[in-house]
């Protein structure tokens, strides 16, 4: 069996180097320098501070407990996020669970319910959740399936026959779980701890409901309500400093990818290992965290809905904020996933230090706080771009820097699928590279473009932080219309607009979760 990375084909090929289009390079660098441009804000607005200003500041007590909270916060996640996802996957894609399929679609709805959402049904059913713990507990229940679905698709693609020869080799269940099972699927744990980590450094909203400080809520209060933008933007070097860290970190998993990975399609099913009198617990363990996930949001907008006594439904506000919110997330995921094409293109043809930067350099937007990229927005619409201030386009460009690194994600995994050698075949045949993009490579991808409109759409339609700042004046989302209601306590009056956040978000999810897992080819149980 020959193995090899699954970044695509043999990119040290003298025939795909020689033919691969010189604008690619070009394109891929001018779309992560638009996305990572709000580094370069902060990195000017953190200069006007001044050596001594910046010393003072982050000498400070306050920045040692923000540092604290952030990192330990992002440790218990990220380690309970990947022990939550893994045991899902494991049990869904190499047992014989009843339900299975059942399972999958339960286990990873979760992502339709925001963030911010979720903090507030917890916190307006259960008073006692808030602080560290509760933080802990809202962006776990949040968060694990961003590990669940690569992990899954990982198992479910590849090949049966480590296994099969570790278990002939006398190896139990548990041990070639641990030795061949797990080690198959570090990659992918490692891609969905990255963003787990990257996405708790720049969440606000959950943490604002849950009374818990952060680096990223203390940017938005410096932002916001001390109007000191160098502060604010030494704080956030704090979070970019910490992003470069991650990133390091999953860049070293991913060289050792190709020890693990097999080359082109998907092998053998593992046989499914019998779970025997484990099949109640699987199941118990399963419903619980199914129910704490899932089932307390729904329960908590049900309650609101029907009980709270501030609850009102003016159709007319809910359904311009609904299409308001519809448009303008369609819009970003669009332009989002069309941004992500070179750059994921690049990356994958070009086995060099600058490709390498160049898409490492994009993920690094996303640990920034919504707050921060919205304000690079405004800074340079003002000085470069002034015909667009407080126009759509600039909410549309907020979202596609915030969630560029999603579209570049999926759109990188469906090229991951590509049959190494397809390109370089239709070359050969005299194909022009343009012709050979449009035929070949983009009809193999749809697949992965679809997941990725699907995960910005679902995203945008829920983002708050930037909406709060980029949106014209007049305009109200989903998302921003349910803050103004939270921000009175008024939670009867918040839950409808969750409540659609929450329905318009379950399409996004069930296509997502199909686009990455596939279709699963082994008869469910009887």
């Amino acid at each position: 069996m020959t193995t090899t990375s699954p970044a695509g084909p043999d990119r040290s090929s003298p025939l795909l180097r020689w033919r691969a289009p010189a604008l690619l390079p070009l394109l891929a660098v001018a779309v992560v320098a638009v996305v990572a441009s709000p580094l370069a804000f902060v990195g000017i607005q953190a200069a006007q501070s001044g050596w001594a200003q910046a010393q003072r500041l982050l000498g400070r007590p306050l920045i040692a407990t923000l540092l604290w909270n952030t990192v330990t916060l992002a440790a218990a996640v990220t380690v309970a996020t990947t022990v939550l996802g893994f045991g899902a996957a494991y049990l869904i894609e190499r047992t014989d669970l009843p339900g299975r399929r059942w399972w999958t679609v339960a286990l990873t709805l979760p992502l339709a319910v925001p963030e911010f959402v979720r903090g507030y049904s917890w916190v307006s059913l259960f008073r006692s959740v808030h602080g560290y713990w509760g933080a802990v507990l809202v962006m776990t229940c949040s968060l694990y399936p961003l590990v669940l679905l690569p992990v899954a698709a990982t198992l479910r693609r590849s090949d049966a026959a480590a296994e099969e020869v570790a278990r002939s080799l006398g190896k139990g269940p548990v041990a070639t779980l641990f030795r061949v099972t797990l080690p198959l699927a570090r990659p992918a744990l490692a891609g969905g701890a990255l963003l787990v980590s990257l996405y708790l450094l720049g969440e606000y909203g959950a943490f604002a409901m849950l009374r818990f400080t952060t680096f990223s809520t203390a940017v938005f209060t410096q932002y916001r309500l001390g109007f000191d933008a160098a502060s604010a933007s030494l704080l956030t070097l704090v979070l970019v400093l910490l992003a470069l860290l991650l990133v390091a970190l999953e860049a070293g998993t991913a060289r050792r990818r190709g020890r693990t990975a097999r080359h082109g399609t998907a092998g053998r099913r593992a046989a499914p290992a019998r779970l025997g009198r484990w099949t109640l617990p699987a199941l118990g363990a399963l419903t619980a965290l199914v129910a704490t996930a899932l089932g307390v949001p729904l329960y908590a907008l049900g309650y609101w809905l029907v009980v709270g006594s501030s609850t009102t439904l003016p159709q007319a506000s809910v359904l311009s904020a609904a299409l308001t919110t519809l448009g303008y997330a369609f819009a970003a995921a669009a332009t989002a996933t069309a941004a992500a094409v070179p750059v994921a293109l690049y990356a994958w043809r070009r086995d060099s230090r600058l490709a390498r930067t160049t898409e490492r350099a994009a993920y690094l937007t996303r640990a920034l706080p919504g707050i921060a990229v919205a304000l690079s927005v405004v800074y340079f619409a003002i000085r470069y771009a002034r015909p667009l201030y407080q126009q759509p386009a600039m909410l549309v460009t907020g979202y596609v820097i915030l969630f560029f690194p999603l579209a570049l994600t999926a759109v990188r995994a469906a090229l991951a699928q590509v049959p190494p050698g397809v390109e370089e075949a239709a070359r050969s045949l005299g194909t022009r590279p343009a012709a050979v993009l449009l035929r070949v490579t983009l009809p193999l991808v749809l697949p992965g473009l679809g997941a990725a409109v699907a995960m910005v759409g679902l995203t945008a339609g829920s983002e708050l932080t930037a909406t709060l700042l980029l949106r014209p004046t007049g305009t109200q989302t989903l998302a921003t219309q349910f803050w103004i209601y939270t921000s009175g306590l008024a939670y009867g009056a918040a839950a409808p607009y969750a409540a659609l956040m929450v329905a318009m978000s379950v399409p996004p999810v069930l296509l997502l979760t199909r686009r990455t897992l596939g279709p699963d080819t082994r008869t469910e149980n009887r």
